[in-house]
């Protein structure tokens, strides 16, 4: 099966990186779209990535070019660019019936429509499948283990895909829930900038693992509410996922939020910046979809508001002044 990737950031150049040495690999070599010409330069010439994952060697096998066309012969696509800027590349990708597998976490604005659900608009003849998990990229273009879920309603589709991308130290677990893959990516980058910010604030370990529960509470709401299965936000594209971005400074999210704890303003952190916190462009998004399907959601709405330039202690404490409530 040949691969092609599109998007060359960090995440793409880490799965191109997978693909390449995948125990199944085909003989093909694995095609890296990549907007930056400098990036595809640089991957031709010296097999590494210095703008986005700079100190690691890729594969020999790893090819990357600036021409979307391209691609245009590859069995599968693997679709790593940042949900608020997919329909744009998508529109110019041409795909026809070629398998995407969708890896970019979030919600788009204005639509608030699913990463799924925007390339089910404009491409309906392709099989979608999604890929999400507990994955640092530099981790994961290392060769370090890590498990993802890859999720296809096509189960035959799916389990060739898994085949397809398995390696010695990467593990896909199939799953059949789209929607609830998705989701859990999509809040998860939320959550992770309120987890900064309780590290940022100097608030405690207490309530960083408050925080969490509360937050995947919230996460199961909102997904139960769009079609989700609880057993896919327990797994790991949700609260795998959860815990590992609400525990690191490697987390682009988190370290957002850290900034935002510490006083800084989120347009200071957030301009002028090649890497995406995805989280600052879903949140507004996610408290409107939540909103609209009548799930409240309190920590995506404190979020919103110290993106929005709150005060860090007066968003805590409407947090903490809620009304008691049963768990649940």
């Amino acid at each position: 099966m040949r691969i092609g990737v599109i998007g060359g950031g960090a995440w793409g150049t880490a799965l191109a990186q997978v693909a390449a040495q995948a125990k199944s690999q085909s003989v093909e070599p694995v095609l890296l779209w990549a907007r930056e010409a400098e990036v595809v330069r640089a991957i031709n010439t010296t097999h590494e990535n210095p703008l986005f994952l700079p100190g690691v060697p890729l594969h020999h096998d790893v090819m990357a070019t600036g021409d979307l066309g391209a691609l245009a012969d590859c069995e599968a696509l693997l679709v790593v660019v940042p949900a608020q800027h997919l329909r744009g590349v998508l529109a110019e990708a041409l795909v026809g019936t070629t398998p995407l597998v969708l890896c970019a976490k979030g919600i788009e604005a204005g639509t608030r429509l699913l990463v799924s659900e925007v390339a089910a608009q404009l491409h309906p003849g392709a099989p979608i499948a999604v890929l999400s998990g507990p994955t640092f990229a530099h981790e994961v273009a290392a060769g370090l283990p890590t498990a993802v879920t890859l999720a296809c309603a096509d189960a035959a589709l799916g389990a060739r895909l898994a085949d397809r991308l398995a390696g010695p130290a990467l593990r896909p677990y199939l799953s059949s829930d789209v929607v609830g893959a998705e989701i859990g990516g999509a809040v998860k980058n939320v959550l992770a900038i309120a987890c900064g910010v309780v590290e940022g604030a100097g608030l405690g370990q207490n309530a960083r693992a408050a925080l969490i529960a509360r937050g995947f509470a919230e996460m199961t709401r909102f997904g139960l509410a769009r079609g989700a299965r609880a057993e896919t936000l327990t797994g790991l594209s949700g609260l795998g996922d959860l815990v590992l971005t609400c525990s690191s400074v490697s987390s682009r999210n988190f370290a957002l939020g850290v900034g935002l704890g510490q006083g800084r303003s989120a347009a200071e952190m957030l301009a002028d910046k090649r890497s995406v916190a995805e989280g600052a462009f879903t949140a507004p998004v996610l408290r409107e979809a939540a909103a609209g399907a009548g799930v409240e959601m309190p920590v995506v709405t404190a979020v919103c508001a110290l993106l929005e330039g709150g005060p860090v202690a007066n968003v805590v404490g409407t947090l903490l002044s809620r009304p008691l409530a049963r768990e649940q």
